[in-house]
């Protein structure tokens, strides 16, 4: 381990090793430093990855059984457990040795152990058998990620009470399921377990699921779920779980005060994630973290430390490719780089479920708390040729539109794909393109990438697919 480095970049995730790649890429020395053995963090190895390859399998199972309304009927799909968790993690293994390669190529000493400052330019790492070594360094990237919200409630010490970590690791499909918590995370491994044939309810104790989306892009997965999990329960919470021989019986108390109950095999709680804050040695530093132990940065992700950054989870960006560019930005300040700060005016929302929803930039709902006057134009699947051959034509792709210099402030997509779609409109926002920019481009046809096209159009009620009278 190299002694004296420019830069230790604490944590290997798409934050830290985007840092670290970038850093080294503009003749830093780097050390990036992570507990586990294989780079990539909790996104690659234990999130985002694995549970969207078990997404597509989820999809593949969705649409042999829809097949049957085309013409094309498939018998009962044999599931092999083994198989596809050892697929699973095949898809793992290549991207994190991938990793590996490129971080080779680039010279960057990877250190596995546990990092904590012992001054603002000092860390003591704790590797294997406890091995403890000193590493000076100028700057340092704190990008330790988070780790699933533990309730109370449900810390009873069994097996039958999962978090999001514990669920990728499909060690067995339970006949019933509890999701405690309405948000992506939580309701894209609902859909996982329901196309693997698990009787799936969610208990969301806001008023409705995926919270910080708007309503009219969450009714058509609503709709969706409702007609594939066995119950969708909103303005209701778990008051109380006991462990029995069948299961776990939990009792609900709905908004009104009203108490019931319901016995399920497993739990998969998914109320929210924790940043990895606390045992690092901050307190030797002067790095400032708040009540809720996010850690505290300025537009160049510079903490109170000048010489410590930090980056993703642990300040409250709870994204991996909005780390990545958080990471890149203190990479560059790090190399000495002006005019450079992390000032998006658009970070896309996406949630894998199916349908997809996707948003970016200002949402109607967030336009209304602000009472900030806007038009909102909306292009239905159901007129979109594309959305219409593949029987998946619920979508909607939906402009927030600044009535009055017709810039397009938001873009917010529910459908098949919408993931893929929304960086069009990431990139309208970040430009300032105009309502007239997206109708006058010509988009492919049959797409659903034309939807967007065809909202502008709406805008000018110029749609030809939709009738919508010409606005003022």
């Amino acid at each position: 381990m190299a002694e004296n480095i420019q830069l230790a970049v604490i944590g290997s995730g798409p934050g830290g090793y985007v840092a670290a790649f970038k850093a080294a890429d503009l003749g830093l020395s780097v050390a990036l430093i992570d507990i586990d053995a294989e780079l990539g963090g909790v996104c690659l190895i234990r999130g985002c990855i694995p549970s969207k390859a078990l997404l597509h399998v989820a999809r593949l199972l969705n649409e042999a059984r829809e097949a049957g309304a085309w013409g094309v009927s498939y018998g009962e799909p044999d599931i092999d457990l083994s198989k596809l968790n050892g697929w699973k993690d095949s898809v793992v293994g290549k991207m994190t040795g991938g990793l590996r390669q490129l971080a080779r190529a680039r010279k960057i000493t990877c250190i596995e152990g546990r990092a904590t400052f012992i001054d603002a330019h000092t860390l003591r790492v704790t590797g294997a058998a406890d091995a403890v070594q000193e590493l000076s360094f100028e700057h340092a990237i704190i990008a330790t990620g988070s780790r699933p919200t533990v309730i109370p409630t449900f810390d009873i010490g069994s097996d039958r009470v999962m978090d999001s970590t514990s669920a990728l690791a499909l060690r067995h499909l339970p006949k019933r399921l509890l999701v405690v918590g309405g948000g992506a995370i939580g309701l894209e491994l609902g859909t996982v377990y329901a196309a693997l044939g698990t009787e799936v309810s969610v208990v969301e104790m806001l008023p409705g699921i995926i919270p910080p989306a708007d309503r009219d892009l969450v009714a058509p997965l609503q709709r969706r779920l409702e007609g594939t999990f066995e119950r969708i329960m909103v303005n209701t919470i778990v008051s109380q779980i006991s462990e029995k021989s069948d299961g776990v019986d939990v009792q609900f108390e709905d908004a009104d005060g009203n108490y019931f109950s319901d016995t399920y095999e497993t739990l998969l709680v998914s109320v929210g994630r924790t940043p990895n804050s606390q045992g690092l040695g901050l307190e030797n530093t002067g790095v400032e973290v708040d009540e809720k132990g996010y850690v505290q940065v300025d537009v160049h992700r510079r903490t109170a430390e000048s010489s410590i950054f930090a980056i993703g989870d642990v300040i409250g960006s709870a994204l991996a490719h909005t780390a990545s560019h958080e990471g890149t930005v203190a990479a560059e300040v790090i190399a000495g780089h002006d005019k450079v700060a992390f000032e998006p005016n658009a970070i896309p929302n996406v949630v894998y479920t199916d349908p997809e929803i996707a948003w970016c930039g200002l949402t109607e709902e967030e336009a209304k708390r602000q009472s900030q006057p806007v038009a909102v134009s909306r292009f239905p699947w159901a007129a979109s040729g594309k959305a219409t051959t593949a029987d998946r034509n619920e979508g909607i792709t939906k402009l927030i539109v600044d009535p009055d210099s017709e810039r397009i402030l938001g873009v917010g997509i529910v459908g098949v794909s919408a993931g893929d779609l929304i960086s069009e409109g990431v990139l309208a926002v970040e430009m300032g393109a105009l309502a007239s920019d997206l109708q006058l481009t010509i988009h492919p046809h049959p797409t659903l990438s034309e939807t967007v096209m065809e909202a502008a159009e709406a805008f000018y009620g110029q749609s030809p697919h939709i009738y919508a009278p010409k606005r003022g």
